[in-house]
């Protein structure tokens, strides 16, 4: 909180020092923007690539924005690793939800109506009317001063430092970029249109308001972020109950589309990234009321792995598996477990059972793979790793580093050296990676890898490193 004070401050200064400088932000100035801001965001290694979360983000995400006519910009969602009670558009119609969000709400009606609000305010081209009413600078500078300040401002700080000045984010967005009232309510109006033809509830957003509003804090510091950055929720609610008094879906109101037990999603937030202190006991006490609630399981079981409470985690999962037979974010939390308690060879045969997964399947195998190195079956798990690597999804980078493993096993120095690299280099440790690729280089004969390296290092000096020797 003292962080974002500051930045706070800073802003209103920079206002202060340029309270001429207005400029009439365009589409091309707003995609230019958006996109300079979306890599600051992205390289500071924030946003969650948690497949299942992600998945139910787009399909409700892009279920409010089928019917839309033409837009734009690009409607992208993504999920930032931060517990408070957040989501909010930047320029360019992209979209971003606190993996807090997903824990404080209960249904696909309540995230569909956070989304279709922050999709309203994109749709009314609303961060781009607060640009123009901020009057600041020009449309480049004003990315790095949003992210710089309200990124940047955790360089060299821990993981968990970058994530809560990530979660102040927004807050700090609003100071320099505030949504008017007015704003507020046309997003409202135009969120309650939206989810008419989708198949989700209008109810949603006024549940998902009320909720967040329970929410139990005292004193300006702890509200939650999104009354923060959403102005005159009093009045929304209002506004919203007056709409919905009334409300009668249309006759042929869709169904909505592909469906997943939202409480499952949440747990698996909850288990997989929330903090361990907090949920651990919650859920213990919420299974004593509900000993049959499967999402209960299954987050314990993912909490107590994190605590590295292995034995406890597995009989967990094992109970949610025993309660909703082949469920695969349960056998993939499975699998991984038993590779944590170095059972190896059962991790192996149940993350074979998801093989076909249309989700999971490339998790499975990454994970599959990690237990075959420990079981000594090495080309097997190369051509795993390899077959996840071909994908370039998000979230897989530490392939790189059980590729680097398995090529030092077999005396590949300089691959490992080439694979270490490129670990190094995803996960921003750019010294790391050009020693290491440097190394590679240095050995490496095949012309087809020498060129990768090559390129590697290319890709580190083009963001301000040279090679260190």
């Amino acid at each position: 909180m003292k962080r974002f004070k500051q930045a706070v401050s800073l802003i209103l200064l920079i206002v202060f020092l340029f309270p001429d400088a207005g400029f009439a932000i365009s589409i091309p100035d707003e995609l230019k923007l958006g996109k300079e801001y979306l890599q600051l965001i992205k390289d500071k290694g924030v946003i969650l690539h948690d497949p299942v979360a992600q998945k139910m983000i787009d399909i409700v995400g892009n279920a409010i924005v089928k019917p839309l006519p033409p837009q734009p910009f690009h409607f992208d969602f993504y999920m930032i690793n931060d517990d408070s009670f957040n989501a909010f558009a930047t320029p360019a119609a992209n979209i971003f939800v606190h993996r807090g969000l997903i824990a404080s709400l209960d249904t696909m009606d309540e995230l569909a109506g956070i989304l279709a609000h922050e999709i309203g305010h994109a749709v009314g081209r609303h961060v781009s009317q607060s640009i123009d009413r901020s009057k600041i600078v020009g449309t480049g500078s004003l990315a790095g001063m949003l992210a710089g300040i309200l990124v940047g401002a955790a360089s060299g700080s821990s993981e968990a430092g970058q994530a809560l000045t990530i979660g102040s984010m927004a807050a700090g967005q609003s100071a320099m970029l505030t949504y008017t009232r007015e704003n507020e309510t046309e997003a409202d109006q135009k969120a309650v249109l939206f989810l008419e033809k989708t198949g989700y509830s209008p109810d949603g957003i006024l549940e998902s308001l009320l909720k967040i509003r329970q929410t139990d804090y005292q004193g300006i510091e702890n509200i939650p972020d999104y009354f923060k950055t959403h102005p005159g929720t009093t009045a929304r609610v209002s506004h919203l109950s007056g709409i919905l008094a009334d409300y009668k879906p249309p006759a042929d109101k869709p169904l909505p589309p592909e469906n997943f037990d939202y409480n499952m999603v949440k747990y698996r937030v909850i288990g997989l990234y929330g903090d361990l202190d907090t949920y651990i006991p919650k859920i213990e006490l919420a299974l004593q009321n509900n000993p049959d609630n499967v999402a209960f399981h299954y987050g314990l079981g993912l909490l107590y792995g994190r605590a590295t409470r292995m034995n406890e985690g597995i009989e967990q999962l094992n109970k949610a598996l025993a309660k909703n037979p082949f469920e695969p974010m349960i056998l993939l939390e499975l699998g991984r477990l038993y590779i944590r308690n170095t059972e190896y060879n059962r991790a192996i045969t149940i993350l074979d059972s998801m093989a076909d997964d249309p989700l999971l399947e490339d998790w499975a195998v990454f994970n599959r793979s990690i237990a075959q190195i420990h079981t000594g079956n090495l080309p097997a798990a190369q051509k795993g790793l390899e077959h996840v690597l071909s994908t370039d999804k998000p979230g897989f980078e530490k392939a790189n580093y059980h590729m680097a493993e398995i090529m030092s096993r077999e005396s590949k120095q300089a691959l490992s050296n080439y694979y270490l690299g490129v670990y190094y280099a995803r996960i921003h440790d750019e010294q790391n990676a050009a020693r290491q690729l440097e190394r590679a280089l240095d050995t490496l004969d095949d012309e087809k890898m020498r060129e990768k390296a090559e390129n590697e290092l290319e890709n580190l000096k083009g963001n301000g490193k040279k090679r260190t020797r």
